[in-house]
């Protein structure tokens, strides 16, 4: 028997959340079989099975929170096999109620080893002062979301037949009977009785905006936990230019010309990326990062492109910028950003980034200031494309134009260090040929 764990599937994940089990107890998996789609911090991820089996146990429920290294489910040689109650108290993790569970759940049932080896001689259960701690051999066999349920619907839970293996009570028991008893206010869930204070608390949120509290996302969770966090433990500071972009966009209506047979078409975006990564490497002090009061230095230049999803910010990471072609640029960051809008990133993809680029010149903003994605230490605003006159050789003509804002951690990088960056990076952009050469 073995037991499957909520894995960290990104850099800042600390927990997940069920999104759907692709697997059903019972059902037959092979190694590298999806066995669960799990919401991190930044996108739906499907988790793989390491080894053959069957899936014999769900230890948590879809919708259901779990910290990382909680047990999720158990996966066993057939498919009635039946898992000891799991003394790492995994199961009883998703939720602050479950965890207070988890020194109980450890006292119900004897550790076992890992892998299936040969189990352990069963101990006696200590005897707990309340007088609640039947033994182990007398309580009806039930997993730690069946007990949580019960209690929450205020069932006695040896009064209920199982219909998992070997008599075992699962959710579906305690659902059905919350249904067939009769409604009683001794007897009404838990639920029910926190619905007046719950209105309560509705009533008291609303003060006449007539304001819904909406669910929150995981990831919605994270980006304002990490933002809040950037602006509150970084110091940024702002550098602004603005740059005649007559000769990038030229330089992007020949080369999309000669692309034309392929296919492929190469944005404003993919241009900046390019640059910025080339501008990188003549200045490698602005890629650095500020962790744990240490400065660490970075040997890859690695871009990050902000895409935005429904779920909210995510920034894919462009790894080894600075060596892909401007066309492996273009291809790799469309098929990144479509997998981002899908959930479908893998972790690698999400996570070693050195330096970002965040764009809503799409959106028609002139310029704006950027949040600097921890712990990168700058990261890169661009605005859109507009034309404004300017004054060339002492005449005033119209040019086109971008604005560029670039935020600067202080602790990592100086004002002059970040100014000299960005007075480069200006300079590639208006003399396109130096992102290519």
């Amino acid at each position: 028997m073995s037991e499957i764990y909520m894995p960290r599937l990104s850099d800042t994940m600390e927990e997940g959340v069920i999104s759907s089990w692709v697997k059903n107890v019972g059902d037959k998996v092979a190694s590298g079989d999806v066995l669960v789609e799990i919401e991190t911090d930044k996108a739906v991820m499907e988790y793989e099975a390491y080894e053959d089996g069957y899936l014999v146990q769900q230890s948590v429920s879809e919708g259901d929170t779990v910290p990382i290294g909680a047990v999720i489910g158990h996966i066993g040689e057939t498919p009635d096999a039946v898992p000891e109650e799991s003394s790492s108290g995994g199961a009883a993790a998703p939720t602050e109620e479950k965890t207070a569970e988890s020194g109980t759940a450890g006292q119900e049932a004897p550790a076992r080893p890992q892998g299936g080896g040969e189990q352990a001689p069963p101990q006696p259960a200590p005897s707990k002062p309340d007088g609640s701690g039947d033994s182990a051999g007398t309580r009806p066999r039930s997993s730690p979301l069946a007990r949580r349920l019960a209690r929450e619907y205020g069932l006695d839970i040896e009064s209920i037949s199982g219909s998992g293996p070997k008599g075992r009570i699962v959710r579906a028991d305690i659902e059905a009977a919350a249904k067939q008893r009769p409604t009683e206010p001794e007897a009404a869930p838990a639920q029910a009785a926190a619905a007046p204070q719950a209105a309560a608390d509705r009533q008291a949120f609303d003060d006449g905006r007539d304001s819904t509290e909406l669910q929150v996302s995981n990831v919605r969770k994270v980006i304002a936990r990490r933002l809040t966090q950037s602006k509150q433990e970084a110091p940024h500071f702002y550098l602004r230019r603005t740059i005649d972009a007559e000769g990038l966009k030229d330089f992007r209506a020949q080369i999309n010309a000669q692309l034309e047979s392929t296919g492929s078409k190469i944005s404003f975006n993919d241009l900046i990326v390019k640059a910025c990564a080339t501008t990188l490497r003549a200045h490698p002090e602005v890629n650095r990062s500020w962790v744990d009061e240490k400065l660490l230095q970075h040997g890859r230049i690695n871009v990050g492109v902000a895409v935005a999803v429904e779920a909210g910010l995510i920034v894919p990471v462009l790894h080894d910028t600075d060596k892909l072609a401007l066309s492996e640029i273009g291809e790799r960051s469309r098929e990144l950003a479509g997998r981002a809008r899908e959930g479908k990133l893998k972790p690698q993809e999400m996570s070693g980034g050195t330096f970002s680029v965040s764009n809503l010149g799409m959106y028609g903003m002139d310029s704006f200031s950027a949040v600097i994605n921890p712990p990168e230490a700058a990261i890169l605003a661009v605005g859109a494309m507009k034309q404004q006159p300017v004054v060339r050789d002492g005449e005033v003509v119209v040019r086109n134009t971008i604005s560029l804002e670039l935020s600067v951690d202080h602790r990592a990088v100086d004002g002059a260090v970040g100014a000299a960056f960005l007075k480069d990076l200006a300079e590639v952009l208006e003399n396109p040929m130096r992102i290519v050469v």
